[in-house]
């Protein structure tokens, strides 16, 4: 057998050689030399544009950072066959016209000191020198104070005087077609379009004062007026997003979170409506991007993705904006601190006071937890808590007011085993008796005090946002009245989240308390429940389980979480159970935590069809108010809603 060494890979035509016998050569060794200049400009060309939107990106950047306020996007060919920027910035000097298509060249940063605190959208001085490298360019530009425009052509060099006002216009034309290679990576036209679009529409949202505009072979893609930035995110954003979000507006230790956060029944399937901003720069952080999901961790399980629009504004020092090659990414110098205050910032935006929602902006404490403590305290003879009964009504029906503290206290059935049941909240417990005796002290002095008030039915109303109940409608709603109107409640989704909140605090305290079974509840199981019971006992017992193998196929509950007593417990079992094995058992108590005490709660709330009485509607009510989220439900919809009676008017067309 011969051998002949190539600058080829050689194979041997002997059939007793092995694949992994196979011998490949090496090139032969070149000397190291300088790259051309034009071959340096088109591999630094490959890391900053990889598409028609990248040179959108880098043009209107540079049109921004040059004070324009009117920008202006003419494509063809979905970018690819011509761009062009025009803007009304402060333009570029004659002088400076050919050095501005050099290799780092730029007027944005001059040192080093510079470069850690850049302020600007671009500062590398490549974008025009990468693009010129890749597409046939031209730029005409005019300062404020020069008689008339000048253009530049890329390939030649040329100069020449040109008709055109203050500002900078660029043409990219044949993207690539100095690299037809990079050109067979392009998608269609269409698809090449929608990137420019929405890579325009990222940049516009955080730069409300500046139009733009967008024209696709002489057809209007996106025209966005100067608008208030909260008008120009929603335009920017799903139509869903206008209806459904909350305000952000946080600030400490120099750091200032503001924006939007969708509601989860605004959700989406993909990631694709998620705008975050550092210092006016469009990001796709991983940092911030974990702390915004974690924050939906209460609310959102599964797939399902957020909308947002933030925009944190940091020091410059304390961001390091050159890690990518695009600047799509950046660096904090404490990215811990970062994730916390982003985190806590969206989590409280998405647990408001229900007052904010009931039109009580005014008088609102900051949170519901705040307004049922600050209840507590006020000097009204009428209180929720205590055995002082006092007769609603203003609303028209006769029950007492004052018997809310407890979930289901007063049960019309004592037997109703269907139904859920909180031993440490019930009235018959010794602690709740004498705090009840203490409200009721404190009632009788504010009775005192009060006596003048000659509408305190009313006043309490206006004080609790979700106000009295009325009636139950089709066993799964309750129907409320407050002052702006009627409030509807799902009160199974409603009392799962109050659940959940319970659960959350108990576990974080690692004090969830157990009710043990009278005798044990044993139920056939399959042989994986079996050995996901034996090796999760420890899991199990931390959520309050005590679950065990009492046969092959069988499973013995003998303790469930106290507020678990009301469920079925087989039912309950077989579904941590399932968690624990697609969760896996070591994660389901930190990475899966909120999606675990969401089945749990599921189990415990109270059921369709399941009558209550206006004491227990009410005291649902109040547990709302007292609860964080409790607007939403673990899986994202809304718990309540709120009727105006001016929409109610509408319905019937009074005062028409």
């Amino acid at each position: 057998m011969t051998l002949v060494a190539t600058g080829s890979p050689v194979f041997c035509d002997t059939p007793a050689m092995s694949a992994s016998s196979t011998l490949i050569s090496t090139p032969a060794r070149r000397a190291i030399a300088p790259l051309a200049d034009q071959l340096v400009s088109q591999i630094a060309a490959g890391e900053v544009i990889e598409r028609p939107a990248s040179i959108v990106k880098e043009l209107v950047e540079n049109a921004l950072d040059a004070g324009a306020l009117r920008i202006d996007v003419r494509l063809a060919g979905g970018g690819v066959k011509r761009t062009v920027v025009s803007d009304d910035g402060g333009g570029i000097a004659r002088e400076e016209l050919a050095l501005a298509l050099t290799r780092h060249a730029t007027s944005k940063i001059a040192t080093l000191s510079d470069l850690e605190a850049v302020a600007t959208l671009g500062f590398r001085g490549e974008a025009l020198a990468a693009i010129a490298a890749v597409a046939a360019v031209s730029i005409t530009s005019r300062t404020l104070d020069a008689a008339s425009a000048f253009t530049i052509d890329a390939q030649s060099g040329q100069i020449a005087p040109a008709a055109g006002g203050r500002g900078t216009r660029v043409e990219v034309a044949d993207l690539f077609f100095k690299t037809p290679a990079r050109r067979k990576f392009l998608r269609a036209e269409a698809t090449e379009l929608a990137h420019c679009v929405k890579q325009i529409g990222r940049i516009a949202a955080a730069h409300p004062e500046v139009e733009f505009t967008v024209q696709h072979d002489g057809r209007t893609m996106l025209s966005l007026p100067p608008a208030e930035q909260r008008a120009r995110a929603v335009q920017l954003l799903p139509d869903q997003f206008a209806g459904q979000h909350r305000a952000i507006e946080v600030e400490a230790a120099g750091i200032r979170l503001s924006g939007w956060v969708g509601l989860p029944a605004a959700s989406r399937t993909r990631a694709d409506a998620q705008l975050f901003y550092v210092n006016g720069r469009y990001v796709r952080d991983k940092v911030l991007a974990h702390a915004a999901r974690a924050a939906y961790g209460d609310v959102l399980h599964g797939h399902a993705q957020p909308m947002y629009a933030l925009f944190l504004a940091i020091d410059p020092a304390r961001v390091d904006v050159n890690v990518h090659p695009t600047k799509i990414e950046v660096r904090f110098r404490d990215s811990s601190a970062i994730h916390q205050f982003v985190l806590h910032a969206v989590s409280r935006a998405l647990a408001p006071a229900a007052q904010d929602r009931a039109g009580n902006e005014a008088s609102a404490p900051s949170s519901l937890a705040a307004l049922a403590a600050a209840r507590a305290r006020r000097t009204s003879a009428i209180g929720e808590s205590g055995w002082r009964r006092s007769e609603q009504t203003a609303l028209g029906v006769a029950q007492p007011v004052t018997d809310y503290l407890a979930l289901f206290a007063a049960r019309s059935d004592r037997h109703d085993r269907s139904a859920p049941f909180n031993a440490e909240l019930c009235p018959e417990s010794g602690a709740v008796r004498d705090a009840g005796n203490a409200a009721e002290r404190d009632i009788d002095d504010a009775a005192d005090r009060g006596a003048k008030r000659t509408d305190g039915i009313a006043s309490v109303q206006d004080d609790l946002p979700l106000g009295f109940a009325l009636a139950q409608l089709q066993g799964i709603y309750i129907l409320a009245q407050n002052r702006r109107g009627l409030v509807i409640v799902d009160m199974h989704a409603a009392h799962e989240r109050i659940v959940y909140e319970r659960l959350k605090q108990q576990l974080d305290a690692r004090a969830i308390p157990q009710q043990r079974l009278l005798l044990p509840q044993v139920f056939a199981a399959e042989a994986l429940d079996v050995a996901t019971a034996e090796e999760n006992a420890g899991t199990l017992a931390e959520i309050g389980l005590d679950v065990a193998p009492a046969a092959p196929n069988q499973l013995a509950l003998r303790a469930v979480p106290a507020l678990l007593a009301g469920a079925d417990g087989a039912t309950l079992a077989r579904d941590v159970l399932r968690d624990l094995r697609e969760f896996g058992g070591s994660r389901v108590l930190t990475e899966r935590r909120d999606e675990l005490l969401a089945t749990l709660a599921c189990h415990a709330a109270v059921r369709a069809n399941r009558k209550l009485t206006l004491a227990e509607m009410n005291a649902l009510l109040r547990e709302m108010e007292a609860t964080e989220r409790a607007d939403q439900c673990n899986h994202g919809r809304p718990t309540w809603v709120q009727v105006a009676i001016g929409e109610l008017d509408a319905l019937f067309l009074r005062g028409q």
